[in-house]
């Protein structure tokens, strides 16, 4: 596991060089008073520096314990929980998109197999349709044959009838034609 910031061994380089350093500065600080005159001040640094430094250094280890690393170790948990949602949600993403392409190919194949039964549904009507035209031209030329019979009867009972009075029409016709009887 990574730690942010310095790692131990330049975390002391780091305190060491600011030690020395504070020593330093506070010593030139400290040593003029910027006067001119001749009565300034100069402040040596003794042993209660290196104290100051040692409290200092104490703080900053007590601090790492107490308070940095809890809050190092709370912010990793929630980058490991972000990272673990973005997981989900990448997992969620995938699964739907490949939810979607089976829902779409799974319309395609619908459509496909709807177009064949209704290539079957129409083959099949036409079929039915295509036998009961048959079936109607069959009934209807078997009238028609009946219906010509039944005036080619019809006709040659009129024939006959028209035949046996024949004789009194055109007796009738001949007296409306001469005016008289004949």
């Amino acid at each position: 596991m990574k730690s942010s910031g310095l790692s131990r061994k330049g975390f002391a380089v780091f305190v060491l060089f600011l030690a020395v350093g504070v020593m330093f500065s506070a010593s030139i600080v400290l040593g003029s008073s910027g006067e001119e005159s001749g009565g300034s001040i100069t402040v040596m640094p003794d042993g209660s520096l290196l104290i100051q430094i040692v409290n200092f250094i104490f703080l900053i280890f007590i601090l790492n314990i107490i308070l940095y690393k809890p809050i190092r170790n709370v912010l990793i948990q929630r980058k490991e929980k972000i990272a673990g949602l973005e997981e989900g949600i990448e997992a969620f993403d995938r699964d739907a998109v490949e939810k979607e392409d089976a829902f779409a190919s799974g319309i395609k194949a619908a459509r496909a197999n709807g177009l064949k039964e209704k290539e079957v549904l129409l083959t099949a009507a036409a079929e039915e349709e295509r036998k009961i035209i048959e079936k109607i031209n069959k009934k209807a030329q078997a009238n028609l044959a009946e219906v010509r019979e039944k005036i080619a009867r019809d006709a040659g009972e009129a024939k006959k009838s028209l035949l046996k009075e024949i004789d009194g029409f055109a007796n009738a016709i001949g007296e409306k034609i001469l005016g008289r009887a004949v």
